[in-house]
């Protein structure tokens, strides 16, 4: 007895924070989760993005997205939850840096002989990605309803798989089909409209 009047109380554990987070939306019971796995999404963003600024920028764009998610995911085991959405957090992050290289190439791409043209051209390849763009947007609109959907959300939202099933209702097979399949048809509506 003696004892007892002068132990802590033991700290809750993670479905007791999550389930305070969700009544009172009170960001101090999600940092304390995730103040307790830090060392682990830290660890997660450093493989995968091998930079020290862009894992510490990721480890805080995660914790805002984990205030978010923390309200509409049923999780039953936090810690391997976490985990994963770190991981996809951290292969968008590598597919976008990607898309923004990729776009960098065809905007920025000048020969030595165009040094002193650069602004002019510059602009034409503006203009002709602006275009593409565009037919890329028309491409969208037609294509059949799970695919347009399924490509919006991968592609424009960024979401992962997973998130995308969740969304829709949609088996997981299902929705790498769609994508699959959406990105099939967009090829060739591309290729039809360039010609």
């Amino acid at each position: 007895m003696f004892f007892k009047r002068f132990s802590k109380p033991k700290p809750p554990d993670d479905n007791e924070l999550i389930r305070l987070y969700r009544r009172t939306s009170d960001a101090a019971h999600a940092g304390e989760l995730f103040e307790r796995y830090v060392h682990l999404v830290y660890g997660v963003c450093m493989k995968y993005l091998k930079n020290e600024e862009d894992s510490k920028d990721a480890v805080m764009q995660i914790f805002e997205k984990l205030l978010v998610e923390l309200k509409v995911h049923e999780i039953s085991n936090f810690k391997s939850w976490l985990h994963v959405l770190a991981k996809n957090h951290c292969l968008m992050w590598l597919r976008s840096a990607r898309v923004r290289h990729e776009k960098n190439i065809l905007t920025f791409e000048v020969s030595d002989d165009m040094e002193n043209d650069k602004d002019r051209h510059l602009i034409e390849d503006d203009d002709g990605l602006e275009d593409n763009l565009a037919l890329l947007e028309k491409g969208i609109q037609v294509l059949p309803a799970e695919q347009k959907q399924c490509i919006e959300l991968f592609y424009l939202q960024q979401k992962c798989y997973k998130e995308i099933a969740d969304i829709t209702g949609y088996d997981l097979k299902k929705v790498k089909s769609y994508i699959q399949n959406g990105k099939r048809n967009l090829k060739i509506y591309l290729e039809k409209e360039n010609e």
